[in-house]
């Protein structure tokens, strides 16, 4: 699963360093127009993920992950290898629409590893898989620069739908699902209807301010990513600009792939929450410079800091949901989990893109870093009052029923 990742990391983040360039070979636009066609390009992929993510996620836990995974990685290449035939500003948007019903591989793969993994390591072990995608999404941005510059953009995306391929393959051939009953239940499976797994997460606060805070931190993290290029271009110009791109995206894979399974273990130990809380602080402390860089070294040193801050953020969540809920729905609890990251992946891009074209590109990591400040401090609020001041209700009234 781990190498699966890899390449779907990889392969999806190959396109992203020169997304908004190849908008601007399909004609003369104006530079407003390229940006706000970047971020609705760049997020609508994720608006039909929203739609379709929890009734995959109900599907897997039904019928198993593995075959939700094969059917991913199909539907996600056959769309990328299309894009690379794009020749209009339309095409691609629709193609991108269509790459969102099967955008899911990741999160899904994190629920099938979830399910297989007792929940007081959950955190180490989701934090190394993320490491397989985080690699991925190293690597990608770089190779992807390179092999624009080489070959030219269409020529990338029919490259890149090989490996995503390649990762279905994965899957099909290298990965045996053992399918759990709930662990509630001693006799039979007990079935939950989608209504009973929304008022769980309505009736657990903090674990509904967990799933809150996911749209809010992909708002944050993705309204810079598809017009970081043009960030780029701006404080260093033309000069191997898709390349250049590149390293600024990667640099975020290398804080998140050293520290991705470092955050898993300390959340294991110490509590997910308390660690999500000082990471969505550190994060949102670390974008606020991004505004005042005036060379790509800067940018890249403040790229690498959010990535070592970004890069627990996930597991750290999965593994809180991991433990607490019934085994027989976390697929489908994760579904609503990535599908409000994905909300954030839609809203994201399209606000960057708005707020550069009116306001300067600086003006995306102000609202950024307040954002992740302000998904801090509702974190921090929702924990102190229902999870820690009821632990500490519980130690002075050691008969309490609650």
């Amino acid at each position: 699963m781990w190498f699966a990742n890899f390449f779907v990391g990889g392969s999806l983040t190959m396109v992203l360093p020169f997304l908004s360039l190849y908008i601007e070979e399909f004609g003369n636009f104006s530079d407003a127009y390229v940006q706000n066609w970047s971020g609705w390009i760049f997020g609508i992929t994720f608006g039909t993920a929203f739609l379709f993510s929890p009734i995959w996620g109900r599907i897997g836990d039904k019928f198993g992950r593995k075959n939700i995974l094969i059917i991913s990685a199909a539907g996600m290449g056959l769309s990328v290898l299309l894009m690379g035939f794009a020749d209009s500003v339309w095409e691609l948007f629709f193609l991108r629409l269509f790459m969102g019903i099967f955008t899911g591989f990741i999160p899904m793969s994190q629920a099938l590893i979830s399910t297989q993994t007792p929940k007081e390591i959950a955190g180490r072990v989701l934090g190394t898989l993320q490491t397989g995608s985080v690699t991925g999404n190293l690597m990608g941005p770089l190779l992807g620069g390179v092999l624009a510059d080489m070959f030219g953009y269409s020529a990338t995306f029919k490259w890149v739908s090989i490996t995503i391929f390649l990762s279905g393959l994965l899957v099909l051939l290298g990965i045996r699902e053992v399918l759990y009953k709930n662990e509630e239940s001693k006799d039979k499976e007990t079935a939950y209807t989608s209504k009973q797994v929304l008022l769980h997460i309505l009736g657990h606060p903090v674990l509904l301010a967990v799933m809150l805070i996911s749209a809010l931190v992909q708002i944050a993290h993705f309204s810079i990513q598809p017009i970081l290029s043009l960030y780029v271009a701006e404080i260093h110009g033309p000069v191997s600009i898709a390349f250049f791109s590149g390293m600024a995206f990667s640099a975020a894979g290398l804080g998140n792939l050293l520290m991705a399974r470092r955050w898993g273990r300390i959340g294991d130990r110490v509590g997910y929450i308390k660690i999500l809380i000082l990471l969505l602080f550190i994060a949102g402390i670390v974008y606020f410079p991004g505004a005042f860089v005036t060379n790509i070294w800067q940018l890249v040193v403040l790229r690498f800091l959010l990535g070592v801050s970004i890069g627990g953020i996930i597991p750290v969540r999965i593994a809180y949901i991991r433990q607490e809920a019934p085994l027989s729905i976390q697929g489908e609890m994760l579904g609503y989990n990535t599908s409000l990251r994905f909300l954030g992946n839609i809203i994201g891009p399209a606000l960057g893109g708005m707020l550069s074209g009116f306001f300067g590109i600086s003006a995306v990591f102000f609202v950024t870093s307040a954002l992740l400040i302000v998904s801090g401090a509702i974190m921090l609020v929702t924990w102190y009052k229902h999870e820690y001041e009821g632990k500490k209700r519980k130690r002075t009234h050691p008969l309490s029923s609650n």
